[in-house]
């Protein structure tokens, strides 16, 4: 027997419903670890499910740092406006605009960074790679990891949550994509400093 507790700590964790986190524990025989894991996986197939939906309603979300010398936009799409309504989806929305003024991201993803930019970004660290020593046959490998490292700071979906350093916001809008049950897209943001 599945305690009432082991399943209300797996849905805090996952986000996922109460039913599939009874079922994940059933199934691991009360491992939380492993039920995890299923739920991720569950997650990922109702994520790839709905990602070719088309999203024609959503929220432009805003924040303004309490200084009031920065302030984000960001538009979120969903599909319906029962969804864009939710409270859930409006607190994912605030999030978003809260982590774009506290990390200062320049793309949303990977993709948009310019050819020149990533080539430059490129050069940079082969130089530094070449200065240090490092071996010719290691440069690509170590230079991916110092792309990586340049998506998460600079793409808003690849950073780190900044309320969830475990959490990247790509994870935290799948979560809201099992959660809410609709596709969500992160469409575009803005930030203004002075």
């Amino acid at each position: 027997m599945i305690s009432s507790e082991i399943i209300k700590q797996l849905r805090e964790e996952t986000g996922a419903a109460v039913l599939n986190c009874k079922k994940a524990l059933e199934q691991t025989k009360g491992d939380v670890n492993k039920a995890i894991e299923i739920l991720r996986k569950e997650g990922q197939k109702i994520v790839d499910k709905k990602s070719s939906r088309a999203t024609r309603e959503g929220l432009i979300g805003s924040y303004v740092h309490g200084n009031g010398k920065t302030a984000a936009l960001v538009e979120v799409n969903c599909e319906t406006d029962f969804v864009a309504r939710n409270e859930e989806f409006k607190n994912l929305v605030h999030n978003l605009a809260m982590q774009i003024v506290a990390a200062n991201p320049k793309y949303l993803n990977p993709e948009e960074i310019p050819a020149e930019v990533l080539e430059k970004e490129k050069e940079i660290y082969r130089e530094q790679l070449l200065k240090e020593g490092k071996p010719e046959k290691m440069l690509d490998k170590i230079m991916e990891g110092k792309l990586q490292k340049y998506y998460q700071e600079t793409c808003l979906m690849k950073q780190l949550f900044i309320k969830d350093d475990k959490l990247t916001i790509e994870n935290l809008v799948k979560q809201a994509i099992t959660k809410l049950g609709e596709n969500i897209q992160v469409k575009k943001f803005v930030r203004f400093s002075l």
